[in-house]
């Protein structure tokens, strides 16, 4: 393998675990009991918390629903797509 197709790998797998993540961080916000900061909820909440935090200030809570995290798993698809898809800028470079 090559230096670009084994980079273009470890992304695919980094982008698909960012996109998991944000996911499990939808799913938690339908509990709003469960307590983020310790273990093991605290893997998912501070990786995603960066993220979570700037889009909150630019798109605040509509009706009381954050929808920062769906907005995040909008970003990192997005990012996969263009950077890995079948007609992606990795994919073009092998």
């Amino acid at each position: 393998m090559d230096a670009i197709a084994i980079s273009s790998l470890a992304l695919n797998i980094l982008l698909g675990l960012l996109i998991l993540m944000y996911i499990f961080r939808i799913i938690m916000t339908w509990y709003p009991q469960i307590p983020l900061k310790q273990f093991p909820y605290s893997l998912i909440t501070f990786p995603t918390e960066p993220l979570l935090f700037v889009l909150r200030k630019l798109i605040p809570p509509i009706g009381g629903i954050d929808i920062s995290p769906v907005i995040g798993v909008g970003i990192f698809s997005l990012l996969r797509e263009m950077l890995l898809g079948q007609q992606g800028i990795l994919t073009m470079m092998q």
